[in-house]
């Protein structure tokens, strides 16, 4: 005769369910410490690869995310200028032009980005090497 396991009390299956939940805020959070510790370096060889003119932005003065780019830009001292598409009308043709959905667009070394980040800054600076190459 054979028998059925013992079915786990209540406790050990609530347990069981919580523990899910605790290894994806685990991981979260170990994510979240990881990116915080890595953007000093990130910012860091941004800066590196940045050469004046290689990094132009387009923005909106409402766009909140052209703040944060021109905040995170400015505290690494990443090399960039800026253009504003309401009160400088090459600018506006420009964004226009490249048909944007919104702003900011990102010009890296010719190339636009639509919005921002860092990652994507640092992989199109290296990828296109040395000015001009």
């Amino acid at each position: 005769m054979t028998r059925k396991p013992a079915a786990k009390p209540p406790v050990q299956r609530r347990l069981a369910w919580l523990s899910v939940p605790l290894l994806v805020l685990l991981f979260s959070t170990g994510w979240a410490v990881w990116l915080v510790l890595r953007e000093p370096a990130l910012g860091a060889e941004v800066a590196r690869l940045a050469r004046p003119g290689d990094v132009r932005m387009l923005s909106s003065q409402t766009c909140i995310y052209c703040d944060s780019a021109r905040h995170w830009l400015t505290t690494h001292q990443v090399a960039f200028d800026e253009c504003m598409i309401e009160t400088d009308a090459a600018c506006a043709a420009q964004f226009n032009a490249l048909l944007a959905p919104g702003t900011p667009v990102m010009l890296v070394r010719g190339r636009p980005q639509v919005g921002f980040s860092p990652q994507r800054l640092r992989e199109a600076l290296a990828e296109a090497g040395a000015p001009g190459g």
